[in-house]
């Protein structure tokens, strides 16, 4: 594989990890317009491939399927809009299968140049592409049951981060002197359990996030109330009653925001201090973690505050895209440590 090969192809991963946001984005959509029974079967939508089952078809499809009638009942009728998304949802994740298999392919036919962790992260990623789809057919079945949504969420951001850090290992093999990985050993060390602390604390608030926004008919999401009450204080109380369930998920939720905020908040600070001279992208990539938890903190509390008259839903997707990001900038924190540590037996193995 020659050098201009390598240039193309090391951004491979980077364009399927484009390709797998679009899609936790599109899902997010769908959770959002509670669409995720419009489609009740699995890989069709109301027995056909495409989108645009008119009620009379629905409603011939539940009669010949009493089995699958999902919470909404045999008389729920879904829109186009509701159908497409979730069948768009589908559509992509079968696209997305493609480059994953090139992405395998090319980088085990080239094991020797590019490595045997760029190949090893490939095939995780096709693994993960088919645990998804398994845990999507499971969501579907369960009728996105809190548990499932928020898994299926945390397999997503896993597909994502397995991605990026096979693009950045790769491209570490094409252009070791690239600034990105002007991070010593020495500092990646002293900075490793700092990050997989970080690391850890966002996942957790990640699950707790999806939890909390999709239980059924949005229990938990509302237990705090709404308006002045609701946020920043919780039933109109900075302490309130956490006897019921739904409000001690949303507290929990709460308090891991202000922990995973607090964390941020010294990890990006120390960060800038051992490495703004030596490597300023991880103290980047830290404080760009943090710098997302501040504007989602603030777009969470404007999702509640504003829902007096009803929820403005496309802040519940801001809020969803935001803590995505927020969890891969700090993913990438752990790449970079991570790399700066093996780079050198890589380097030989190479």
């Amino acid at each position: 594989m020659d050098e201009v090969g390598d240039e193309r192809q090391v951004h491979l991963p980077l364009f399927i990890a484009g390709i797998a946001l679009l899609i936790t984005i599109v899902g997010g959509t769908i959770r959002i317009h509670d669409a995720g029974e419009s489609c009740p079967d699995w890989p069709t939508c109301f027995g056909s491939w495409g989108f645009d089952s008119s009620p009379q078809q629905q409603e011939s499809w539940w009669q010949e399927n009493p089995d699958e009638i999902d919470s909404r009942g045999a008389q729920h009728r879904y829109s186009t809009f509701e159908i497409f998304i979730e069948w768009f949802h589908r559509l992509l994740v079968g696209i997305i299968a493609i480059p994953i298999l090139l992405n395998v392919f090319i980088t085990n036919k080239n094991r020797s140049q590019v490595g045997e962790k760029v190949r090893r992260l490939a095939i995780y990623s096709a693994i993960l592409l088919l645990l998804q789809a398994v845990v999507g057919y499971i969501t579907v079945k369960f009728d996105n049951a809190d548990w499932s949504v928020a898994l299926h969420l945390v397999l997503a951001v896993t597909f994502i981060s397995v991605l990026l850090w096979q693009w950045l290992s790769w491209k570490r093999v094409i252009e070791p002197r690239w600034w990105v990985f002007s991070l010593t050993p020495e500092l990646a060390e002293s900075m490793k359990k700092v990050v997989g602390i970080m690391l850890i604390a966002v996942m957790i608030l990640l699950i707790l996030g999806a939890w909390v926004s999709s239980t059924a008919g949005g229990e938990y999401n509302q237990a705090c109330g709404v308006g002045s009450e609701a946020w920043p204080l919780c039933q109109g109380e900075l302490v309130p009653d956490v006897s019921q369930t739904p409000i001690l998920v949303q507290m929990a939720h709460r308090i891991a925001v202000l922990v995973v905020g607090g964390l941020l908040f010294w990890g990006s600070q120390r960060g800038w201090q051992e490495s703004v001279e030596k490597s300023s992208a991880l103290g980047r990539s830290i404080t760009s973690a943090f710098f997302l938890w501040g504007i989602n903190l603030l777009v969470g509390g404007l999702y509640l505050f504003t829902a007096t008259e009803g929820f403005i839903e496309w802040l519940s997707l801001i809020h969803l895209v935001l803590a995505v990001a927020s969890f891969i900038a700090i993913a990438v924190s752990a790449m970079l440590v991570e790399i700066a540590i093996s780079a050198p037996a890589e380097g030989d193995e190479v």
